[in-house]
């Protein structure tokens, strides 16, 4: 009896340190994310190169992978060719839809880009339609839809700093990333590689394909970035920094994002998207001080609790359908 005891205490602790440890994975997710967004619009606004600053985020995730790999502190999995031949739609859409949503941050407000970025659903739903044969939808899933696109067109028409090429970039950052899960669907059944492998192949991929048109576009203007920049009393180096960091904590959040989805359900983790969107776009608000309407942030709880409902309905009517 008294052995029995001891094992259920210990369970118990178990258990305890288990949602104690996730909570912490939880909190590190959000935190990365937060900082990420506003380290990455005040970045923007010094160097106002999308280009190049998705550059360096992309290739911040594959040097952070290869230095883990290099240091053995995670195990580095061989790919082979066809392997990679796989991944590399993948790196495509990711590269697509971070270069699109840093277009949308440099001419938006990082709350509208983000509340824009809710109707991720409508996407999945759309492109699962179209591209996926003989995915169906329960219509509680069509229902959860209403509000989500509600919610964005409420908020973009009541929307400061409201401008067509920021909107549509958003809206083709959701096309990119929607875009990407249905080709993970479809391209990635035979390759075996962990979250951070993969990312790691993705990030390295798509930053060598992005790397050439970034210098055609962007070189020539590095020099006036930089004397800007001087002017506004950050060295080069600083600046190099800033943009090091910056491609680090977006490494980082994509991570804990992973590792967070590996201790839940896929439904448990979409809810904490959900709520991590609520804190991006609060904190963003606090911290830069954009001006928002009353129907702004009405308009923006509509889409979130859409979001909220269609997360909880797939769940609850399974589908055939992309994950969003």
């Amino acid at each position: 009896m008294a052995a029995a005891g001891e094992s259920a205490g210990a369970d118990a602790s178990s258990g305890a340190a288990g949602k104690a440890l996730l909570a912490v994975y939880i909190g590190c997710w959000y935190a990365a994310n937060i900082l990420f967004n506003i380290f990455n619009k005040r970045l923007l606004k010094i160097v106002p190169l999308y280009t190049t600053v998705t550059l360096f985020q992309l290739a911040m995730g594959g040097l952070v992978g290869c230095a883990l790999w290099a240091t053995r502190l995670h195990k580095y999995q061989k790919v082979t060719a066809d392997e990679l031949k796989a991944i590399y739609p993948l790196a495509l859409a990711h590269l697509a839809g971070n270069l699109f949503t840093n277009l949308s941050l440099r001419q938006m407000a990082v709350s509208f880009t983000h509340t824009i970025k809710a109707s991720e659903p409508f996407f999945s739903v759309v492109i699962g339609k179209v591209f996926v044969p003989g995915t169906a939808f329960h219509p509680a899933v069509y229902a959860s839809l209403v509000p989500i696109v509600a919610g964005v067109t409420l908020a973009s028409v009541s929307e400061v700093s409201f401008n067509w090429v920021g909107f549509l970039t958003a809206m083709a950052s959701n096309v990119s990333f929607q875009s990407r899960n249905v080709l993970s669907k479809k391209f990635m059944g035979d390759v075996k590689l962990d979250n951070l492998n993969l990312f790691a192949w993705i990030s390295i991929l798509s930053c060598a394909t992005l790397a050439p048109f970034a210098l055609v576009l962007d070189a020539a203007k590095y020099g006036g970035v930089a004397a800007a920049a001087a002017d506004k009393g950050i060295a080069l180096m600083p600046l190099l920094s800033k943009l090091c960091v910056c491609g680090f904590l977006h490494f980082l959040y994509n991570q804990f994002s992973y590792v967070v989805l590996q201790r839940v359900n896929p439904v448990t983790h979409a809810v904490g998207n959900t709520m991590k969107r609520v804190a991006v776009i609060a904190s963003s608000i606090l911290v830069f001080r954009n001006p928002v309407t009353k129907l702004n942030l009405l308009g923006t709880a509509i889409a979130i609790a859409g979001v909220a409902i269609y997360s909880q309905v797939k769940k609850l009517k399974p589908s055939k359908s992309v994950s969003a």
